[in-house]
């Protein structure tokens, strides 16, 4: 099972920008989509952005597309999310994902029961 560990959250202000990274070690080659999720306490985690491992095609909700960009770079096993114009509302522990299973050529995993390994996640706080 691949490891996963997210670094890069942090206070910033309503506005600023922010880049996560999320590390994989492990078996790597078997993953096929990786994926950012947020979750406020008491609420769902709610997915974010995702990323083919292999290809790097990618998907985001409506709720964050033209703000958040997802890449990896294969060479270093590493996923990055970047924010832009962030929002207080944005303010979230961010969990990176990854996806072992083909579900089918154009279709992305949304929901956090259909990604099989987790990172301990990484708190970000945007301040209005």
């Amino acid at each position: 099972q691949v490891q996963l560990v997210e670094s890069g959250g942090r206070v910033v202000q309503a506005g600023d920008s922010l880049r996560l990274s999320c590390e994989a070690t492990g078996p790597t080659f078997i993953t096929y989509t990786m994926g950012w999720f947020r979750q406020n306490t008491g609420k769902e985690r709610e997915f974010v952005a995702a990323i083919r491992w292999s290809g790097g095609s990618t998907y985001y909700p409506d709720s964050v597309k033209g703000r958040f960009t997802i890449s990896r770079d294969n060479a270093k096993n590493t996923v990055a999310l970047q924010m832009n114009s962030l929002k207080p509302e944005d303010t979230a522990v961010y969990y990176c994902a990854a996806d072992s299973s083909f579900r089918g050529r154009d279709y992305f995993p949304t929901y956090p029961y259909e990604y099989r390994s987790w990172g301990q996640g990484t708190q970000v706080t945007v301040s209005s």
